[in-house]
């Protein structure tokens, strides 16, 4: 049991980015990622008229949203 609990222990850190003399979490940019993903998905949805026929769109912004910050996520924490 020992031997297992040990080699499951393979985390170096906090997965981070220096940034003006702080380390930020990775999390959080992938959060402001997925916000500007979010806002890209409503700004074509103005400019190509399908906001009008769309429904739900907070949702749809939304969940495009959690998209885009989760494969941020994906490809930072897999690279």
């Amino acid at each position: 049991m020992l031997a297992l609990a040990s080699l499951s222990s393979g985390c170096t850190g906090a997965p981070s980015i220096p940034f003006a003399g702080a380390y930020f979490p990775a999390w959080l940019v992938c959060a402001m990622v997925g916000v500007a993903g979010a806002i890209v998905a409503r700004l074509v949805f103005v400019s190509t008229g399908l906001a009008q026929v769309l429904p739900l769109q907070l949702f749809v912004c939304t969940a495009i949203g959690i998209m885009v910050g989760a494969l941020a996520w994906l490809f930072w924490v897999g690279m």
